[in-house]
């Protein structure tokens, strides 16, 4: 492993490690949660959720409120609804 002085190149996997997390792109902002038959949309979730599921994709903001206006159920934990501001 080679290391220089502050500001210069930095070779190892420390520096691989810090190159990953900064190209890693942010995580989404909604997520929808789909059902076993992926035609079922289950729950509406914020990306930051700590109880998504494990069929979920990201969501656009239109498609989450889209999604709960049709009653799609938002997610009891997170409650999508409230950070999208929509009384259900």
């Amino acid at each position: 492993m080679r290391l220089e002085i502050e500001g210069q190149r930095q070779s190892g996997p420390l520096s691989e490690q810090r190159v990953g997390e900064e190209r890693r792109p942010p995580p989404p902002e909604w997520l929808i949660e789909r059902g076993l038959d992926r035609n079922n949309i289950v729950a509406v979730h914020t990306g930051e959720c700590w109880d998504p599921g494990k069929r979920v994709k990201p969501a656009t903001r239109a498609q989450a409120i889209d999604a709960l206006r049709h009653q799609v159920p938002a997610c009891s934990k997170c409650r999508p609804d409230t950070a999208l501001g929509i009384e259900l």
